[in-house]
Protein backbone atom coordinates (compact mmCIF):
# COMPACT_ATOMS: atom_id res chain seq x y z
CA UNK A 1 0.00 0.00 0.00
CA UNK A 2 3.17 2.48 0.78
CA UNK A 3 3.40 3.09 -3.36
CA UNK A 4 -0.53 3.17 -4.14
CA UNK A 5 -0.47 6.92 -4.65
CA UNK A 6 2.77 6.27 -6.69
CA UNK A 7 1.18 3.94 -9.00
CA UNK A 8 -1.93 5.76 -9.70
CA UNK A 9 0.22 8.70 -10.56
CA UNK A 10 2.08 6.65 -12.93
CA UNK A 11 -0.63 5.41 -14.76
CA UNK A 12 -1.93 9.21 -14.84
CA UNK A 13 0.98 10.17 -16.53
CA UNK A 14 0.89 7.27 -19.09
CA UNK A 15 -2.72 7.32 -19.96
CA UNK A 16 -2.31 11.43 -20.18
CA UNK A 17 0.94 11.45 -22.74
CA UNK A 18 -0.46 8.66 -24.23
CA UNK A 19 -3.77 10.81 -25.07
CA UNK A 20 -2.31 13.66 -26.23
CA UNK A 21 0.56 12.60 -28.83
CA UNK A 22 -3.07 9.99 -30.07
CA UNK A 23 -4.91 13.14 -30.46
CA UNK A 24 -2.06 15.17 -31.93
CA UNK A 25 -0.98 12.51 -34.46
CA UNK A 26 -5.07 12.30 -35.60
CA UNK A 27 -5.12 15.68 -36.22
CA UNK A 28 -2.10 16.09 -38.48
CA UNK A 29 -3.05 12.99 -40.30
CA UNK A 30 -6.44 14.75 -40.68
CA UNK A 31 -4.77 17.88 -42.22
CA UNK A 32 -2.30 15.73 -44.31
CA UNK A 33 -5.20 13.78 -46.06
CA UNK A 34 -7.53 17.04 -46.55
CA UNK A 35 -4.44 19.19 -47.55
CA UNK A 36 -2.94 19.63 -51.24
CA UNK A 37 -1.88 16.20 -53.36
CA UNK A 38 1.59 17.76 -54.04
CA UNK A 39 2.27 17.36 -50.32
CA UNK A 40 1.53 13.10 -50.64
CA UNK A 41 2.98 13.00 -54.14
CA UNK A 42 6.41 15.50 -54.51
CA UNK A 43 10.13 14.06 -54.05
CA UNK A 44 9.85 15.34 -50.52
CA UNK A 45 6.83 13.89 -49.03
CA UNK A 46 9.48 11.41 -46.99
CA UNK A 47 9.36 14.03 -44.78
CA UNK A 48 5.82 13.71 -43.68
CA UNK A 49 6.18 10.21 -43.51
CA UNK A 50 9.40 10.93 -41.18
CA UNK A 51 7.11 13.30 -38.90
CA UNK A 52 4.35 11.05 -38.51
CA UNK A 53 6.31 8.17 -37.57
CA UNK A 54 8.33 10.33 -35.22
CA UNK A 55 4.94 11.08 -33.20
CA UNK A 56 3.70 8.04 -33.62
CA UNK A 57 7.19 6.83 -31.46
CA UNK A 58 6.69 9.55 -28.60
CA UNK A 59 3.28 7.50 -28.15
CA UNK A 60 6.29 5.25 -25.90
CA UNK A 61 8.85 7.55 -25.24
CA UNK A 62 7.02 10.50 -23.72
CA UNK A 63 5.01 8.35 -20.89
CA UNK A 64 8.66 6.59 -20.74
CA UNK A 65 10.49 9.99 -20.28
CA UNK A 66 7.84 11.29 -17.78
CA UNK A 67 7.85 8.59 -15.77
CA UNK A 68 11.47 8.32 -15.73
CA UNK A 69 11.38 11.70 -14.65
CA UNK A 70 8.66 10.98 -11.87
CA UNK A 71 10.23 8.14 -10.00
CA UNK A 72 13.96 9.79 -10.59
CA UNK A 73 12.70 12.58 -8.36
CA UNK A 74 10.97 11.12 -5.87
CA UNK A 75 11.62 8.38 -3.58
CA UNK A 76 9.10 5.48 -5.50
CA UNK A 77 11.97 2.93 -6.01
CA UNK A 78 13.31 3.34 -2.37
CA UNK A 79 10.22 2.77 -1.15
CA UNK A 80 9.79 -0.18 -3.10
CA UNK A 81 6.67 -2.25 -3.60
CA UNK A 82 5.23 -6.17 -4.59
CA UNK A 83 3.65 -5.53 -7.19
CA UNK A 84 3.76 -5.32 -11.00
CA UNK A 85 4.49 -1.99 -11.42
CA UNK A 86 7.30 -1.36 -9.19
CA UNK A 87 8.52 -4.30 -10.57
CA UNK A 88 8.36 -3.61 -14.22
CA UNK A 89 9.43 0.42 -13.19
CA UNK A 90 12.76 -1.69 -11.36
CA UNK A 91 13.32 -3.26 -14.36
CA UNK A 92 13.03 -0.83 -17.04
CA UNK A 93 14.74 2.22 -14.90
CA UNK A 94 17.47 0.71 -12.58
CA UNK A 95 18.07 -2.93 -13.68
CA UNK A 96 18.32 -6.11 -11.52
CA UNK A 97 21.50 -7.89 -10.34
CA UNK A 98 19.30 -10.55 -9.26
CA UNK A 99 16.81 -11.76 -11.35
CA UNK A 100 17.36 -9.38 -14.27
CA UNK A 101 14.25 -10.02 -17.67
CA UNK A 102 16.95 -12.32 -19.54
CA UNK A 103 19.04 -13.97 -16.51
CA UNK A 104 19.87 -17.61 -15.84
CA UNK A 105 20.56 -18.29 -12.41
CA UNK A 106 22.86 -21.81 -13.22
CA UNK A 107 24.81 -19.76 -16.06
CA UNK A 108 28.00 -21.09 -16.66
CA UNK A 109 30.08 -19.79 -19.54
CA UNK A 110 31.30 -22.36 -21.98
CA UNK A 111 35.17 -22.65 -22.51
CA UNK A 112 36.48 -21.62 -25.85
CA UNK A 113 37.52 -24.10 -28.13
CA UNK A 114 39.08 -22.24 -31.00
CA UNK A 115 42.44 -23.26 -29.87
CA UNK A 116 40.93 -27.21 -29.84
CA UNK A 117 40.15 -27.10 -33.61
CA UNK A 118 42.23 -28.63 -36.31
CA UNK A 119 43.18 -26.45 -39.65
CA UNK A 120 40.15 -28.74 -41.35
CA UNK A 121 37.54 -28.16 -38.91
CA UNK A 122 38.26 -24.13 -39.20
CA UNK A 123 38.03 -23.87 -42.52
CA UNK A 124 34.72 -25.75 -42.43
CA UNK A 125 33.60 -23.64 -39.92
CA UNK A 126 34.85 -20.62 -41.46
CA UNK A 127 33.35 -21.32 -45.09
CA UNK A 128 29.70 -22.16 -43.14
CA UNK A 129 30.34 -18.59 -41.26
CA UNK A 130 30.94 -16.95 -44.95
CA UNK A 131 27.89 -19.01 -47.32
CA UNK A 132 25.83 -17.83 -44.47
CA UNK A 133 26.40 -14.81 -44.45
CA UNK A 134 26.56 -14.19 -47.80
CA UNK A 135 23.56 -16.27 -48.73
CA UNK A 136 21.35 -14.20 -45.96
CA UNK A 137 22.51 -10.89 -46.64
CA UNK A 138 22.70 -11.20 -50.48
CA UNK A 139 19.03 -12.91 -50.28
CA UNK A 140 18.08 -10.18 -48.13
CA UNK A 141 19.34 -7.37 -50.65
CA UNK A 142 17.82 -8.99 -53.74
CA UNK A 143 14.22 -8.81 -51.89
CA UNK A 144 14.82 -5.69 -50.25
CA UNK A 145 15.52 -3.51 -53.64
CA UNK A 146 12.43 -5.92 -55.05
CA UNK A 147 10.00 -5.13 -52.75
CA UNK A 148 10.62 -0.93 -52.92
CA UNK A 149 11.32 -0.82 -56.61
CA UNK A 150 9.23 -3.41 -58.65
CA UNK A 151 5.70 -3.64 -58.77
CA UNK A 152 3.54 -6.43 -58.58
CA UNK A 153 1.20 -7.94 -60.09
CA UNK A 154 -2.19 -9.99 -59.46
CA UNK A 155 -4.30 -12.35 -61.29
CA UNK A 156 -6.19 -9.16 -63.65
CA UNK A 157 -2.92 -7.85 -64.44
CA UNK A 158 -2.99 -4.66 -61.89
CA UNK A 159 -0.03 -3.59 -61.23
CA UNK A 160 0.91 -1.84 -57.38
CA UNK A 161 3.89 -0.59 -55.61
CA UNK A 162 4.36 -1.22 -52.14
CA UNK A 163 5.20 2.22 -50.67
CA UNK A 164 5.20 1.38 -46.89
CA UNK A 165 8.95 1.46 -45.27
CA UNK A 166 8.21 1.23 -41.83
CA UNK A 167 6.01 -2.21 -42.31
CA UNK A 168 9.23 -3.53 -43.76
CA UNK A 169 11.49 -2.50 -40.62
CA UNK A 170 8.83 -4.17 -38.34
CA UNK A 171 8.06 -7.69 -40.25
CA UNK A 172 12.51 -8.08 -39.97
CA UNK A 173 12.44 -7.20 -36.36
CA UNK A 174 9.40 -9.18 -35.09
CA UNK A 175 11.35 -12.79 -36.86
CA UNK A 176 14.89 -11.46 -35.19
CA UNK A 177 13.24 -10.84 -31.48
CA UNK A 178 11.23 -13.90 -31.42
CA UNK A 179 14.60 -16.14 -32.80
CA UNK A 180 16.59 -14.25 -30.31
CA UNK A 181 13.75 -14.49 -27.39
CA UNK A 182 14.05 -18.59 -28.22
CA UNK A 183 17.51 -18.80 -27.94
CA UNK A 184 17.50 -17.09 -24.61
CA UNK A 185 15.23 -19.86 -23.23
CA UNK A 186 16.96 -22.64 -24.36
CA UNK A 187 20.69 -21.04 -24.29
CA UNK A 188 21.62 -20.31 -20.66
CA UNK A 189 22.69 -16.86 -20.52
CA UNK A 190 24.83 -14.49 -18.16
CA UNK A 191 22.79 -12.50 -15.61
CA UNK A 192 21.47 -9.47 -17.47
CA UNK A 193 22.19 -6.30 -15.20
CA UNK A 194 21.68 -3.33 -17.74
CA UNK A 195 18.19 -1.02 -17.23
CA UNK A 196 15.52 -1.63 -20.19
CA UNK A 197 15.45 1.75 -21.28
CA UNK A 198 19.04 1.93 -21.71
CA UNK A 199 18.38 -0.39 -25.28
CA UNK A 200 15.65 2.52 -26.40
CA UNK A 201 18.07 4.89 -27.33
CA UNK A 202 20.14 2.37 -29.91
CA UNK A 203 16.53 0.77 -30.70
CA UNK A 204 14.94 4.30 -32.18
CA UNK A 205 18.60 5.11 -34.31
CA UNK A 206 18.02 1.30 -35.42
CA UNK A 207 14.90 1.57 -36.78
CA UNK A 208 15.30 5.17 -38.11
CA UNK A 209 18.35 4.44 -39.55
CA UNK A 210 16.54 1.16 -41.33
CA UNK A 211 13.58 3.32 -42.61
CA UNK A 212 15.97 5.87 -44.01
CA UNK A 213 17.62 2.79 -45.47
CA UNK A 214 14.19 1.00 -47.12
CA UNK A 215 13.35 5.00 -48.00
CA UNK A 216 16.10 5.70 -49.73
CA UNK A 217 15.67 3.33 -53.02
CA UNK A 218 12.75 5.06 -53.60
CA UNK A 219 15.47 7.87 -54.69
CA UNK A 220 18.47 6.64 -55.46
CA UNK A 221 20.00 2.60 -56.58
CA UNK A 222 20.77 -0.08 -54.72
CA UNK A 223 24.14 -0.38 -55.57
CA UNK A 224 24.97 3.58 -55.04
CA UNK A 225 22.94 2.63 -51.31
CA UNK A 226 25.56 -0.09 -51.10
CA UNK A 227 28.43 1.57 -51.53
CA UNK A 228 27.07 4.61 -48.99
CA UNK A 229 27.36 1.53 -46.64
CA UNK A 230 30.79 0.88 -47.33
CA UNK A 231 31.96 4.35 -47.01
CA UNK A 232 30.07 4.80 -43.44
CA UNK A 233 33.78 4.71 -42.00
CA UNK A 234 33.71 8.00 -42.53
CA UNK A 235 30.88 9.55 -40.32
CA UNK A 236 32.19 7.18 -37.53
CA UNK A 237 35.28 9.02 -37.83
CA UNK A 238 33.42 12.63 -38.11
CA UNK A 239 31.55 11.81 -35.03
CA UNK A 240 34.67 10.31 -33.02
CA UNK A 241 36.50 13.47 -33.61
CA UNK A 242 33.58 15.78 -32.70
CA UNK A 243 32.19 13.67 -29.77
CA UNK A 244 35.21 11.69 -28.25
CA UNK A 245 38.06 13.58 -29.40
CA UNK A 246 39.06 10.32 -30.79
CA UNK A 247 43.17 10.71 -32.91
CA UNK A 248 43.11 8.80 -36.19
CA UNK A 249 46.15 7.12 -37.76
CA UNK A 250 47.35 9.12 -41.44
CA UNK A 251 46.11 5.78 -43.13
CA UNK A 252 42.80 6.19 -41.69
CA UNK A 253 42.40 9.31 -43.38
CA UNK A 254 43.68 8.26 -46.61
CA UNK A 255 41.38 5.93 -47.17
CA UNK A 256 38.59 7.83 -45.85
CA UNK A 257 39.56 10.82 -48.40
CA UNK A 258 40.10 7.48 -51.25
CA UNK A 259 36.72 6.31 -50.07
CA UNK A 260 34.93 10.09 -50.73
CA UNK A 261 36.66 10.05 -53.80
CA UNK A 262 35.38 6.53 -55.08
CA UNK A 263 31.68 7.49 -53.41
CA UNK A 264 31.29 11.09 -55.94
CA UNK A 265 32.70 9.17 -59.17
CA UNK A 266 30.28 6.64 -58.57
CA UNK A 267 27.18 8.85 -58.02
CA UNK A 268 28.64 11.26 -60.37
CA UNK A 269 28.69 8.49 -62.85
CA UNK A 270 25.46 6.91 -61.76
CA UNK A 271 22.64 6.80 -64.35
CA UNK A 272 20.01 5.82 -62.05
CA UNK A 273 17.54 9.01 -61.46
CA UNK A 274 19.57 11.15 -63.42
CA UNK A 275 16.43 13.63 -64.13
CA UNK A 276 15.36 15.38 -61.53
CA UNK A 277 17.54 17.17 -58.86
CA UNK A 278 15.15 16.88 -56.07
CA UNK A 279 14.96 13.03 -55.94
CA UNK A 280 18.79 13.20 -55.85
CA UNK A 281 18.68 15.50 -53.14
CA UNK A 282 16.18 13.45 -50.89
CA UNK A 283 18.46 10.31 -51.59
CA UNK A 284 21.75 11.64 -50.24
CA UNK A 285 19.32 12.79 -47.24
CA UNK A 286 18.32 9.94 -46.17
CA UNK A 287 21.81 8.07 -47.29
CA UNK A 288 23.32 10.08 -44.93
CA UNK A 289 20.74 9.96 -41.95
CA UNK A 290 21.11 6.11 -42.95
CA UNK A 291 24.97 6.31 -41.99
CA UNK A 292 24.59 9.10 -39.33
CA UNK A 293 21.77 7.23 -37.20
CA UNK A 294 23.97 3.43 -37.85
CA UNK A 295 26.92 5.21 -36.89
CA UNK A 296 25.47 6.01 -33.04
CA UNK A 297 23.81 2.58 -32.93
CA UNK A 298 26.76 0.61 -33.06
CA UNK A 299 28.79 3.23 -31.06
CA UNK A 300 25.93 3.19 -28.23
CA UNK A 301 25.35 -0.76 -28.71
CA UNK A 302 29.64 -1.12 -28.12
CA UNK A 303 29.22 1.08 -24.79
CA UNK A 304 26.24 -1.30 -23.24
CA UNK A 305 28.68 -3.92 -24.30
CA UNK A 306 31.61 -2.52 -22.27
CA UNK A 307 28.90 -1.02 -19.31
CA UNK A 308 26.82 -4.15 -18.27
CA UNK A 309 28.56 -6.99 -20.27
CA UNK A 310 25.68 -7.79 -22.16
CA UNK A 311 25.50 -10.33 -24.59
CA UNK A 312 25.11 -10.16 -28.70
CA UNK A 313 22.09 -12.02 -28.60
CA UNK A 314 20.60 -10.34 -25.16
CA UNK A 315 21.38 -7.19 -27.44
CA UNK A 316 19.67 -8.61 -29.95
CA UNK A 317 16.51 -9.69 -27.73
CA UNK A 318 16.01 -6.76 -26.40
CA UNK A 319 16.44 -3.95 -28.57
CA UNK A 320 14.37 -5.62 -31.34
CA UNK A 321 11.49 -6.03 -28.91
CA UNK A 322 11.74 -2.12 -28.47
CA UNK A 323 11.67 -1.98 -32.29
CA UNK A 324 8.60 -4.09 -32.20
CA UNK A 325 6.95 -2.00 -30.03
CA UNK A 326 7.94 1.67 -31.53
CA UNK A 327 7.29 -0.10 -34.86
CA UNK A 328 3.89 -1.37 -34.07
CA UNK A 329 2.55 1.81 -32.40
CA UNK A 330 3.31 3.46 -35.27
CA UNK A 331 1.34 1.20 -38.10
CA UNK A 332 -1.30 1.44 -35.88
CA UNK A 333 -1.51 5.20 -35.17
CA UNK A 334 -0.83 5.84 -38.88
CA UNK A 335 -4.20 2.77 -39.67
CA UNK A 336 -1.60 1.34 -42.03
CA UNK A 337 -2.16 -2.46 -40.77
CA UNK A 338 -5.69 -2.57 -42.80
CA UNK A 339 -4.26 -0.96 -45.87
CA UNK A 340 -1.02 -3.31 -45.63
CA UNK A 341 -2.96 -6.51 -45.31
CA UNK A 342 -5.47 -5.51 -48.23
CA UNK A 343 -2.33 -5.20 -50.25
CA UNK A 344 -1.31 -9.06 -49.29
CA UNK A 345 -4.23 -10.25 -50.11
CA UNK A 346 -4.39 -8.72 -53.32
CA UNK A 347 -0.91 -9.22 -54.34
CA UNK A 348 0.07 -13.15 -52.39
CA UNK A 349 3.64 -13.13 -53.98
CA UNK A 350 4.13 -9.83 -51.29
CA UNK A 351 3.33 -11.98 -48.36
CA UNK A 352 6.36 -14.80 -49.79
CA UNK A 353 8.75 -11.98 -50.50
CA UNK A 354 8.03 -10.45 -46.34
CA UNK A 355 8.78 -13.93 -45.04
CA UNK A 356 11.73 -14.28 -47.06
CA UNK A 357 13.40 -10.88 -46.22
CA UNK A 358 12.71 -11.22 -42.28
CA UNK A 359 14.04 -15.01 -42.03
CA UNK A 360 17.15 -13.42 -44.06
CA UNK A 361 17.70 -10.74 -41.43
CA UNK A 362 17.00 -12.29 -38.80
CA UNK A 363 18.84 -15.55 -40.02
CA UNK A 364 21.93 -12.97 -40.86
CA UNK A 365 22.12 -11.25 -37.47
CA UNK A 366 22.53 -14.74 -35.68
CA UNK A 367 25.32 -15.50 -38.54
CA UNK A 368 27.48 -12.06 -37.70
CA UNK A 369 26.98 -12.44 -33.60
CA UNK A 370 28.65 -16.46 -34.35
CA UNK A 371 30.62 -15.39 -37.15
CA UNK A 372 32.12 -12.45 -34.41
CA UNK A 373 32.54 -14.87 -31.47
CA UNK A 374 34.56 -17.43 -33.82
CA UNK A 375 36.96 -15.96 -35.68
CA UNK A 376 36.91 -11.93 -34.29
CA UNK A 377 35.26 -8.37 -36.22
CA UNK A 378 37.99 -8.80 -38.62
CA UNK A 379 37.24 -11.89 -40.52
CA UNK A 380 33.66 -10.53 -40.02
CA UNK A 381 34.69 -7.26 -41.51
CA UNK A 382 36.49 -8.79 -44.71
CA UNK A 383 33.13 -11.19 -45.26
CA UNK A 384 31.05 -8.34 -45.25
CA UNK A 385 32.89 -6.17 -47.62
CA UNK A 386 32.95 -8.96 -50.19
CA UNK A 387 29.50 -9.25 -49.52
CA UNK A 388 28.32 -5.24 -50.58
CA UNK A 389 30.71 -6.16 -53.59
CA UNK A 390 28.99 -9.29 -54.84
CA UNK A 391 25.44 -6.92 -53.88
CA UNK A 392 26.46 -4.65 -56.20
CA UNK A 393 27.62 -6.93 -58.93
CA UNK A 394 23.93 -9.02 -58.40
CA UNK A 395 21.96 -6.04 -58.15
CA UNK A 396 23.66 -4.76 -61.69
CA UNK A 397 22.49 -8.21 -63.30
CA UNK A 398 18.95 -8.43 -61.49
CA UNK A 399 17.76 -4.58 -62.01
CA UNK A 400 19.85 -4.00 -65.08
CA UNK A 401 21.65 -1.07 -63.78
CA UNK A 402 24.03 0.75 -66.03
CA UNK A 403 27.84 1.28 -64.56
CA UNK A 404 30.07 2.62 -67.05
CA UNK A 405 33.72 2.66 -66.90
CA UNK A 406 34.02 5.59 -64.27
CA UNK A 407 31.86 3.79 -62.04
CA UNK A 408 33.63 0.95 -61.87
CA UNK A 409 36.96 2.98 -61.00
CA UNK A 410 35.03 4.39 -58.02
CA UNK A 411 33.66 0.84 -56.43
CA UNK A 412 36.94 -0.32 -56.70
CA UNK A 413 38.26 2.67 -55.38
CA UNK A 414 35.67 2.35 -52.59
CA UNK A 415 36.50 -1.60 -51.82
CA UNK A 416 40.46 -1.16 -52.33
CA UNK A 417 40.49 1.40 -50.00
CA UNK A 418 38.33 -0.47 -47.09
CA UNK A 419 40.65 -3.77 -47.44
CA UNK A 420 43.72 -1.42 -47.33
CA UNK A 421 41.97 0.18 -44.10
CA UNK A 422 41.79 -3.81 -42.45
CA UNK A 423 44.95 -4.46 -43.69
CA UNK A 424 46.95 -1.39 -41.95
CA UNK A 425 45.03 -1.97 -38.97
CA UNK A 426 46.24 -5.51 -38.62
CA UNK A 427 49.35 -4.36 -39.53
CA UNK A 428 49.53 -1.60 -36.86
CA UNK A 429 47.66 -3.96 -34.30
CA UNK A 430 50.83 -6.80 -34.58
CA UNK A 431 53.48 -4.14 -34.44
CA UNK A 432 51.98 -3.05 -31.18
CA UNK A 433 51.92 -6.18 -29.49
CA UNK A 434 55.52 -6.58 -30.87
CA UNK A 435 56.57 -3.78 -29.49
CA UNK A 436 54.67 -4.50 -25.49
CA UNK A 437 56.17 -8.39 -25.59
CA UNK A 438 59.93 -6.52 -26.80
CA UNK A 439 59.27 -4.37 -23.71
CA UNK A 440 57.72 -6.76 -21.66
CA UNK A 441 61.30 -8.62 -21.87
CA UNK A 442 63.73 -5.76 -21.32
CA UNK A 443 61.66 -4.90 -18.05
Amino acid sequence: MRNFLGDIVICILLLLSVSLIFGASEIIKSLVNTGDNFLKTSSYNWIIKLCLNLLSYATVLLPGCLIYKYVRHTKYIQRGGKGCIPKLVHLCFVGNCETGLLDSSSYTSAPSNHSQRTFTQDALLLLYCFFGLQISYLTWGYLQEKIMTQEYEDIAGNKDRFQDSQFLVFVNRILAFLMSGLYLIFQRQPQHKAPLYKYVFCSLSNIMSSWCQYEALKYVSFPTQVLAKASKIIPVMIMGKIISHTTYEYYEYVTAVLISIGMTLFMLDSSDYKNDGATTVSGIILLGGYLLLDSFTSTWQSALFVEYGATSVQMMCVVNMFSCLLTAMSLFQQSSFPLIFSFMTKYPRFIVDCSLISICSASGQLYIFYTISKFGPVTFVIMMTIRQGLAILLSCLMYHHRVTIIGIIGILLVFGSVFLRIYCNNRLRAIRRRRAAANSIKD
